[in-house]
């Protein structure tokens, strides 16, 4: 069975543009959309909420959609 194909035999999508996906680089179709998605999370553009405090002294991330 093809790397990118699923368990009902049907083809994996690229998460980000919905091209089929490429074994090497799943579950993204090409090493640009694995790049994009990696610079997604370093830029923090991704985060995972969480209702925990900061700890002392950490700084506290600015969100931009809310507060322009």
């Amino acid at each position: 069975m093809n790397a990118a194909t699923n368990d009902n035999n049907t083809k994996e999508k690229c998460t980000l543009c919905d091209k089929p996906a490429q074994a090497i680089y799943r579950p993204f179709c090409s090493k640009r959309c694995a790049d994009v998605d990696l610079n997604r999370w370093l830029t923090t553009s991704y985060r995972i909420q969480t209702n925990e405090e900061p700890d002392p002294g950490e700084p506290i991330p600015i969100d931009l959609e809310n507060n322009p």
